[in-house]
């Protein structure tokens, strides 16, 4: 009785042990084709995170190169801001020192001319009119105008001497080098415009803005042709 318990029990053990190792065998193999399966996954996932790393440091070099590529156009900026800045302070030194010339030069011019034509000597040899009767055309009406606008006779023969090398009393006379224009030669001829619009073809327009240049800037008309005489302008 004992024996035959005792084979039993061998071949019950002997077929435990047979189902555990085709149960062992079956699992081995199919782990080994879980791993085959899962390599190409592992081996993708490897290839995108290079990727992935090699497209973040791209990244990181265009950021570095834009940020030099603005550092540098900031100071390009700069330098050409400050160059401006210099520019407008040398041309406002430059209008300065122009705007105090001119200044210095029309007191200069003002002074000679009270020095030269106060109208007690005259700077000319030869009779003074007795009216102005004794010119025509646009002379007797420059004559006449002058008297009205507060100037003695004595002085016509300072005006006349001075529109005379200006213009020849000509009222259409045009200087085709300087673009100075009319009897008194003003420049430019525009300026006239200031007494009437018709300054181009009007005697008596021109002729008011003459004295009222003369009187601004010399006093007189003899002041006037005194100055001329010793600077060739007036």
């Amino acid at each position: 009785m004992s024996r035959l318990w005792s084979r039993f029990g061998a071949r019950t053990a002997a077929v435990a042990l047979l189902s555990v190792g085709v149960a062992g065998g079956f699992y081995l193999g199919e782990d080994r084709e879980t791993q085959q399966q899962s390599l190409p996954a592992q081996v993708g996932f490897q290839v995108n995170q290079a990727e992935y790393d090699d497209q973040q440091e791209r990244q990181a070099e265009q950021r570095v190169r834009s940020a030099k590529q603005r550092a540098v156009d900031y100071r390009a900026k700069q330098r050409a801001a400050e160059a401006a800045k210099e520019a407008a302070e040398r041309a406002r030194e430059a209008e300065a020192a122009a705007a105090s010339r001119k200044k210095e030069r029309e007191a200069a011019e003002k002074k000679a001319a009270k020095a030269g034509g106060s109208g007690t000597s005259k700077p000319f040899d030869g009779p003074i009119p007795a009216s102005c009767n004794e010119y025509s055309g646009n002379r007797r009406t420059g004559c006449a105008m002058m008297i009205d606008y507060g100037f003695g006779i004595s002085e016509f023969p300072c005006l006349e001497k001075l529109w005379t090398k200006e213009s020849g009393w000509n009222h259409k006379a045009s200087n085709p080098s300087s673009g100075a224009y009319g009897i008194p030669q003003s420049l430019p001829g525009s300026k006239m415009g200031s007494v009437a619009s018709d300054w181009r073809t009007n005697p008596a327009t021109q002729i008011t803005w003459g004295l009222g240049y003369i009187k601004g800037r010399y006093t007189t008309p003899c002041g006037a042709w005194n100055y001329f005489q010793n600077n060739g302008h007036y």
